[in-house]
């Protein structure tokens, strides 16, 4: 439960990626699957999980305050007979075409977490991005590559000072992973030749934590610590 091991999930992740398409689910069912059941290790036996890629392998759908929402790992605490939901995480994996949606991402995850929040449900995110991504047009050609640069970062940064107790639209903790896929050694310009590419080379393929310096954040978002997160999610969730 450290970085080496969320690397090598990603990994798995991206491969899965690379066989099945943007549209297919299946690199969620390898991420959600090792983040549901790394959490549920930690809080016990009197806890269960409802996610892709555990059990019957389906999503719960909780509550909120404006819509009921479909959540990506949701966890229960057993009562006799029922399972109470308890807390709430949200998986983020981008893989492309990152810039133009950046802002609707952020967004999104903090319309879905004040939903939640605002209705007394624990929410955590987590948000798994390579620090270099093709850019394609609708032809499928990379026209460029880009960044989880640092001014894409300073979103979050400025998010991990708010005091979650104040902010709804916050998480109740965020995992911000940004990760290196090693450059191509040679031009790549099409969705077909990076596909062709990464899929001939992922034996060998060693992914890295991002060195870019984001800067400093503060005690709402987690930087590149998988193990500290899912610690501190556990904790989170077995002192309700």
């Amino acid at each position: 439960m450290n970085n080496s091991e969320f690397l090598s999930v990603l990994k798995d992740a991206f491969a899965k990626f690379l066989s099945t398409g943007s549209r297919s689910n299946q690199k969620l069912l390898i991420l959600h699957h090792k983040v549901a059941t790394d959490i549920l290790s930690l809080l016990g036996s009197d806890y269960c999980v409802k996610s892709l890629g555990v059990g019957e392998g389906k999503e719960a759908t909780l509550t909120g305050r404006y819509f009921d929402k479909k959540v990506d790992i949701t966890f229960f605490k057993k009562d006799g007979n029922q399972e109470i939901a308890v807390a709430g995480l949200g998986v983020k994996m981008v893989m492309q075409n990152y810039a133009q949606n950046s802002n609707n991402y952020f967004e999104n995850m903090m319309g879905e977490t004040a939903n939640l929040r605002s209705n007394n449900m624990p929410y955590f995110q987590l948000f798994a991005i390579p620090d270099k991504l093709p850019y394609y047009n609708d032809q499928k050609v990379i026209t460029k590559w880009e960044g989880f640069a640092k001014h894409h970062a300073e979103k979050y940064l400025k998010m991990s000072q708010d005091n979650t107790d104040n902010f709804m639209h916050t998480p109740t903790k965020t995992l911000v992973f940004a990760y290196h896929i090693p450059d191509a050694n040679k031009p790549l310009t099409t969705k077909k030749e990076y596909i062709e590419y990464y899929s001939k080379n992922i034996d060998k393929l060693r992914l890295s934590e991002s060195s870019i310096d984001y800067g400093r954040f503060g005690n709402a978002v987690i930087f590149n610590n998988y193990g500290t997160f899912i610690e501190k999610v556990a904790h989170y969730i077995l002192s309700i």
